[in-house]
């Protein structure tokens, strides 16, 4: 589904006990949508000398990324989303936009403008994909699970795994295989609400040990690949 987010986002690193830990406390207070286990596979765009990653390491009040997502690995034929992600100050704000993935392919490979999509949002990522220019960057996928809070309007939080990325064959129809940027054992946590995060779900997750993180999938791979040391929670990335 195509259109427009805004919602205030905190992320969390923990381990794969602490998130057996997490749900024994939760019990019946998350339930996981209709989605289930499934993976995410994303196209970051950058400049060619990497200039939105490494502006985003540095933690601006303004960032912004630009990537092309599918859910599973796509066919030609499947939906896939242009999404533009912009950050302000703690608020996140995504517009995407959907279509099939050989329109995709030929809009962003071939610079065919996919005039049958042709609205608002596709014009704002048309602009950043020039102005900057963009190109393919990294190909980054990860295995996730989504949850809903029970009585939290329009609150919910993923937990994501196997977080792995490739430099090479940037095509979602290539695969989901990459290297991986932490052992098997780490989770990341994203706790996500339209408006406030809930006090008693960040408490709840202080009193497991688990601690927020000011954390990229992207930025972390790029400052991995590229040498740039970074610790947290004591673990090098």
């Amino acid at each position: 589904m195509g259109g427009t987010f805004k919602r205030v986002e905190k992320k969390y690193l923990l381990t794969k006990e602490q998130a057996h830990e997490l749900f024994a406390v939760l019990g019946d207070r998350a339930v996981m949508d209709a989605y289930g286990l499934h993976t995410v596979c994303n196209i970051y765009y950058d400049t060619e000398m990497h200039e939105l990653v490494r502006r985003s390491i540095n933690k601006p009040v303004y960032k912004e990324k630009l990537r092309l997502r599918s859910y599973g690995i796509p066919s030609a034929d499947s939906s896939v989303y242009l999404e533009l992600k912009k950050k302000w100050k703690g608020t996140v704000y995504k517009r995407r936009t959907e279509m099939p993935m050989h329109t995709a392919k030929a809009y962003l490979e071939r610079g065919v403008y996919p005039v049958e999509y042709d609205c608002q949002i596709l014009k704002e990522i048309d602009y950043s994909l020039h102005f900057y220019p963009l190109q393919p960057s990294l190909f980054l996928a990860y295995d996730r699970e989504a949850y809903d809070l029970v009585g939290q309007d329009h609150v919910r939080f993923t937990i994501d795994r196997r977080i792995r990325s490739r430099e090479e064959k940037l095509d979602l129809l290539a695969g989901d295989e990459g290297e991986l940027l932490f052992d098997e054992d780490i989770r990341v946590l994203e706790l996500k609400a339209p408006i406030a995060l809930p006090k008693w779900f960040v408490s709840l997750l202080s009193e497991l040990r688990i601690y927020p993180n000011s954390f990229s999938k992207y930025g972390s791979i790029y400052k991995k690949n590229h040498h740039v040391h970074t610790y947290l929670n004591g673990m090098e990335i």
